[in-house]
């Protein structure tokens, strides 16, 4: 079987910004969305406006100094009286400077106002490509499922969806910005001054820049390992609270506390290190770009000194470096968290390049079904190739009639139902309704063919009104009260305050084990499929419980084609035909009376079931015989 899940090589080092960029531009820039299109093209104008604002900004404070300058060195040369001089001063400086906080305002109106543009449609990605992953997850294979721990799925869809986030804001709304801004720096100082202001830098900017990668380079594989043991601990944390019962039960609470303590111990060293590397990288970028302006400065002071530039000049080089240094500070930060997002959604993607293992067939049909017979012809199955569990076998369900399939543990009793749902496709053989292979046609339509009622019933946390309506999303509310009276659970739902908008608690855990099993009853009920499939439907519950959710069985197969996989033999007697499976063979099959005159293996499991039962019955009588006679001695 080829391995459709095997794993895809993770991306985070070796995925490129260009080719995790370019997977994500369909989605920036969605066909037939104008409306997103529009506001793209108004946010970068936005951009570049803002950035000729941003350049024009140092300008008016150089405007300023130079005025300040020139009004001060005209009141002590020619002793300007004193208002005169006030007047001077509010006739350029003082303007020149409310000029300046203007170009300020401006500059940041237009980034916020960019920003709130551009903000629809990263949302509007981040939203699409949530929901592409949400729903490819639900077309993965359950092998895939079953070798996965919920826990890191979740953190994978989280930090996927905050990646794509991160990445379209940095790129569009800080990296194009930074780079327009550079280049137009680096344009004016060699206009206003000369090419050596702009030689220095852009030294400094490319020291800077390969300082921080290498720096990066060294702590991403630091915040991998921080990644790692976040996910490994909220994975534990996610198992051992869904396993609540189960912990109390074994007094696990001290062992369950040290697996998750020695997870975030391992997180705790790797944060450590996250930020110790974080505070080198700060210094060593600060150290750059202290002395690349400061370069700069001196240039500008040799230059005043020199009689070819004004103090203005000196003050518009400083204001022109300081401002870039925000923007060029943050570029250290977009690397990081470029290379971060990339890890992220480079996981996601790993997800959503799986290819499923169960895919429609070209050219598929929905399934016709017109009787309701179930055929499997010469079925062979493994999981694991040296590991048959099916080794061949064929077996028929009339339209109609009940046919149970028992043997002892791992004989291959549910694979029978996972392959009938078409959760795995079998190595050999077929699998038939009407005569239609069931590989041949969609898997919606098959599935909606088909009800179950499993073993171990699993309800969502909503209310018990969602959960029964869960069969059949467009039915009526007579509908749904109807399927619960036949599923003998309205009554209990009537004695509730809230009725049918009881909340049941997750997983169901606020129900007793029989009245998740009548809700699920209803829930198939709703759906009314032709072909009914029992998962040991009550092999979970008392005998008391048992024999009334049997009864609400009855009813509901009905009429209906019926396979029944149990593992308790009393529920079965009544079926049309009983097949056993051992070790993956169909090694007995006939009516109830007949099996057990063949003394072959059902009958020796029949014997030990009610040796079993027998048993049980006789402690149950012994411990109520106990407590009467308890009752009796504290009477006398």
């Amino acid at each position: 079987m080829p391995d459709a899940n095997a794993p895809a090589a993770r991306g985070g080092e070796d995925a490129s910004l260009i080719g995790t960029f370019s997977r994500l531009w369909p989605h920036l820039w969605p066909h037939g969305r104008v409306d997103l299109q529009r506001r793209i093209f108004v946010a970068f104008c936005l951009l570049l406006l803002a950035k000729v604002v941003t350049m024009l900004t140092p300008f008016t404070f150089k405007w300023a100094t130079d005025a300040l300058v020139a009004v001060t060195g005209a009141s002590e040369a020619t002793d300007v009286p004193a208002g005169e001089a006030w007047a001077w001063l509010f006739a350029s400086p003082v303007l020149l400077t409310v000029l300046y906080g203007l170009s300020r305002i401006l500059m940041a109106g237009l980034t916020q106002l960019r920003d709130g543009i551009f903000a629809k449609v990263a949302m509007h990605a981040v939203r699409k490509l949530a929901s592409q992953l949400f729903s490819h997850l639900h077309s993965l294979s359950l092998r895939f499922h079953l070798e996965r721990k919920t826990g890191g799925l979740t953190r994978v869809l989280e930090r996927g969806r905050s990646g794509i986030e991160d990445l379209t804001r940095l790129m569009i709304l800080t990296l194009i910005p930074t780079i327009v801004e550079l280049v137009l720096v680096l344009g004016i100082l060699a206009w206003q001054f000369d090419l050596a202001y702009s030689a220095v830098v852009l030294v400094m900017v490319i020291a800077y820049l390969a300082f921080t990668y290498y720096a990066t380079q060294w702590r991403i594989s630091i915040r991998r390992r921080m990644n790692e043991s976040d996910t490994d601990a909220n994975t534990k944390a996610i198992d051992a609270l869904l396993n609540f019962e189960t912990v109390k039960y074994f007094g696990a609470e001290k062992r369950e506390m040290e697996r998750y303590d020695h997870s975030m111990e391992r997180y705790e060293r790797a944060s450590v290190q996250t930020y110790t590397s974080l505070a080198i990288l700060n210094a060593g970028q600060a150290a750059i770009f202290t002395i690349g302006m400061a370069t700069v400065m001196i240039f500008a002071a040799r230059d005043i000194m020199g009689g070819n530039a004004t103090i203005g000049d000196f003050v518009l080089v400083n204001a022109l470096l300081v401002q870039l240094f925000i923007p060029l500070n943050f570029m250290g930060m977009v690397y990081r968290e470029i290379k971060q997002a990339l890890i992220d959604i480079s996981d996601m993607f790993g997800i959503l390049d799986r290819n499923p293992e169960i895919e429609d067939r070209p050219g598929a049909t929905p399934l016709g079904v017109r009787e309701g017979t179930v055929a499997f012809e010469n079925v062979r199955f493994a999981y694991n190739p040296d590991r048959p569990i099916l080794k061949g076998i064929s077996f028929e369900v009339p339209a109609g009639r009940t046919i149970a399939i028992v043997g002892p543990s791992g004989a291959g009793k549910s694979t029978i139902s996972r392959l009938l749902f078409r959760f795995y496709e079998p190595q050999g053989g077929r699998v038939l309704i009407d005569g239609q292979d069931i590989a041949d046609v969609t898997q919606e339509s098959l599935r909606a063919a088909i009800g179950m009622v499993p073993q171990d019933t699993v309800l969502f946390n909503d209310t018990i009104g969602y959960n029964i309506r869960y069969g059949r999303w467009d039915a009526r509310e007579e509908e749904v009260c109807e399927a619960a009276r036949l599923a003998q659970i309205d009554r209990f739902i009537a004695s509730l305050p809230e009725g049918y908008d009881t909340p049941v608690g997750e997983r169901g855990l606020k129900l007793s084990g029989g009245e998740k099993q009548r809700v699920a009853i209803a829930r198939t009920i709703l759906k009314s499929p032709p072909i009914l499939l029992l998962d040991e439907a009550t092999s979970a519950l008392d005998s008391f419980t048992e024999k009334e959710i049997q009864d609400a069985l009855d009813r509901v197969s009905r009429g209906r084609t019926t396979l029944v996989i149990a593992h308790r033999l009393s529920t079965v007697v009544g079926a049309d035909e009983i097949i056993v499976l051992d070790q993956g063979e169909i090694v007995e099959r006939g009516r109830h009376a007949a099996l057990l005159e063949a003394q072959g293996v059902y009958a020796a499991m029949w014997n030990r079931q009610r040796q079993a039962d027998e048993a049980r019955e006789f402690l149950k009588k012994a411990e109520e015989e106990r407590a009467a006679s308890l009752r009796l001695s504290i009477a006398e």
